[in-house]
C-alpha cells in the first residue's frame, strides 16, 4: 500500500488520523458543504422521525427516486404511532416502487417498538437506536449525528469511496476489509458532539455529499473538490483506480409475459405470495419464459390461472426493467375476458380499474405496465 504518509498512522491495526490532519480535512470540507450542499427536503427537518424515514428510503435507492416518496409517506404516516398502526396494503402502497420492500415492514416493526417502549419517539441513544428492527450501524449513526448532534460515525458507499481515495485504501469495494478501515477512519474524523455547521451531523452529511457529487464512482471531479490537496489518490494520480472494483456477476437476462386481461374496463391483478420477493404486492398475471423460447403470444397449459386460456393474445407493448442484477424484458399480451377466474391455492386475484390499481401496493414492473398501457 505504499510508504506511510503524514497524517495517517500505518500498522497492523486500524488507520489513525492525527489531530492536525483531521482539522485540515474538516476545515476544507465543512465550508464547501455549507455553500454547495444540495437542497434536499429532509435536510431542512430537525424531526428525528422524518430523518429516520429519509435514511431508510435512501438505502440502496437514488436520491431522485426518494424525492417523490418522502413527503407523501410522511403525510400518510406523520409519526411512529400512525406508522405502527398501518396495515400491509396501506404500507406497501405508500412504498410501492421504491423497491427492497422489507425496509417498509422493518420501519413499521420499529415503529411498534417505539410506541411500546419509547413513547412513540426515537431515542437519543445510539445503542437503543441500533436495537430497533432494520436499524444497522449506518442508520443509527446517521440519526444520532444528524437528529441529535451526537459524535457518531457513518459509513455508506459514498463515504467508503471518499476514504479509499483520501487515504489510498487498497481493499476492493464491498469488502469487509474496506468497511473495517472506513469505519475506523470515520470514528477518528467525526467531530465532537454539537449541533450546527461544525457538528458531527454536518460532517457526516458533508462526507456523503462529496461522495455523491464530486467524488463519484466513475469520473471524480478533482478540480473543484475542496479536499483535493489533501487527497492521497489525487496526489498520486490514482483517483480513477481507487477504490478497487469488486468482481461483478454477469447480468441475468429474464423474459416475461404479462397478461393484460380486461373485463368491462377492469384489469386483472394477482397478489404475489408472502415469503417471496416482493411478497404481498400486486402485479399483472406474469409468467417467465424458458431461456431462448422467444415470443409465443400464447398462455399455455402451465399458465397458473385457470380460466384465462385463449387462443391468441396480441402484443400491446414491451417493457424493460431491472432488479438488482436481473435484466427483464416483458411483453404485454392482452385479451378481453368475460368469465370468472378460478383462484389457485392462496393466490389473491383482483379486478379493478387502472386508476384504482394505482392505489394498490404494486410492483415496480406493474407500475411501468400501467404507464405503458395509459400511453396506448
Amino acid at each position: 500500500m505504499g510508504a506511510p504518509r503524514k497524517g495517517v498512522a500505518r500498522g497492523a491495526g486500524s488507520p489513525r488520523v492525527d489531530a492536525a490532519t483531521a482539522s485540515l480535512l474538516r476545515g476544507a470540507l465543512l465550508p464547501w458543504f455549507q455553500e454547495s450542499a444540495r437542497d434536499l427536503p429532509w435536510r431542512r427537518s430537525r424531526d428525528p422521525y422524518a430523518i429516520w424515514i429519509s435514511e431508510a428510503m435512501l438505502q440502496q435507492t437514488r436520491v431522485g427516486a426518494v424525492l417523490g416518496y418522502w413527503q407523501r409517506f410522511l403525510d400518510r404516516f406523520p409519526d411512529a404511532r400512525r406508522l405502527a398502526e398501518a396495515g400491509d396494503d396501506e404500507l406497501m402502497a405508500a412504498w410501492s416502487g421504491l423497491g427492497y420492500y422489507r425496509r417498509a415492514r422493518a420501519l413499521r416493526d420499529a415503529a411498534r417498538v417505539l410506541v411500546e417502549h419509547h413513547g412513540g419517539l426515537l431515542p437519543a441513544d445510539p445503542a437503543a437506536l441500533a436495537a430497533l428492527p432494520g436499524v444497522g450501524p449506518y442508520t443509527a449513526g446517521a440519526i444520532s449525528s444528524i437528529a441529535f448532534g451526537l459524535s457518531e460515525p457513518v459509513v455508506d458507499g459514498n463515504v467508503a469511496r471518499v476514504f479509499a481515495r483520501w487515504f489510498e485504501l487498497e481493499a476492493p469495494v464491498g469488502s469487509a476489509e474496506l468497511a473495517r478501515r472506513a469505519w475506523a477512519l470515520a470514528a477518528e474524523l467525526v467531530p465532537p458532539a454539537a449541533v450546527g455547521a461544525e457538528g458531527p451531523g454536518a460532517w457526516n452529511q458533508a462526507l456523503m455529499e462529496l461522495g455523491a457529487t464530486l467524488c463519484g464512482p466513475r469520473a471524480p471531479e478533482c478540480g473543484p473538490c475542496p479536499v483535493a490537496a489533501l487527497c492521497a489518490a489525487n496526489r498520486t494520480g490514482r483517483q480513477t483506480e481507487l477504490p478497487r472494483p469488486k468482481a461483478r456477476a454477469a447480468p441475468v437476462e429474464v423474459e416475461l409475459e404479462l397478461a393484460v386481461a380486461r373485463r368491462r374496463g377492469d384489469l386483472l391483478f394477482v397478489r404475489r405470495p408472502e415469503g417471496r420477493s416482493m411478497g404481498g404486492l400486486f402485479e399483472l398475471p406474469t409468467r417467465e419464459l424458458a431461456p431462448g423460447a422467444g415470443p409465443t403470444r400464447l398462455f399455455e397449459a402451465q399458465w397458473p390461472l385457470p380460466g384465462l386460456a385463449v387462443d391468441d393474445w396480441p402484443s400491446v407493448g414491451e417493457l424493460r426493467h431491472a432488479i438488482t442484477h436481473h435484466r427483464i424484458r416483458a411483453r404485454l399480451l392482452a385479451a378481453e375476458f368475460s368469465g370468472e377466474v378460478a383462484v389457485q391455492g392462496a393466490r389473491e386475484l383482483l379486478w379493478c380499474t387502472p386508476s384504482r390499481a394505482r392505489e394498490l401496493p404494486l410492483s415496480g414492473l406493474a407500475k411501468k405496465a400501467l404507464t405503458r398501457l395509459a400511453r396506448g
